[in-house]
């Protein structure tokens, strides 16, 4: 059975899609930027904010259902400057307990809202 996930605490879909569909074990979490639900704005333009908050935001989506980062089994992590990595592993490393999640990481050129970083991510229940 396959269901939506919405949430109040993190920033609103910007499109027809959900925040978050639940599929058996698996919980997949819609691309998180940095924008602040209660303001609707980006946090900062600095990735380590707007990282920070996009994890927020995910942890708010996996919450509606109970679960938490350390649940979180594949993220994948999309940047506008591949050279803001290091900025990421060191928030990264904060935000996410051993044993970590699997990642990938693309380079993009453009995020919506003039985002840096923009995060999705699997979680198994």
């Amino acid at each position: 059975m396959t269901y939506g996930i919405h949430t109040s605490h993190a920033p609103q879909a910007n499109g027809p899609y959900s925040q978050g569909a639940a599929a058996g074990r698996y919980v997949y979490v819609s691309g998180q930027i940095g924008i602040d639900p209660a303001t609707d704005a980006l946090v900062s333009d600095t990735v380590d904010m707007q990282l920070d908050q996009a994890i927020t935001n995910i942890e708010a989506v996996l919450a509606e259902v109970k679960l938490t980062l350390e649940d979180v089994v594949k993220t994948t992590v999309f940047l506008t400057d591949l050279e803001d990595l290091p900025i990421v592993d060191m928030i990264w490393k904060t935000r996410f307990s051993s044993p970590r999640p699997a990642r990938s990481c693309v380079e993009v050129r453009r995020l919506r809202d003039g985002a840096r970083i923009e995060v999705e991510c699997v979680a198994c229940r």
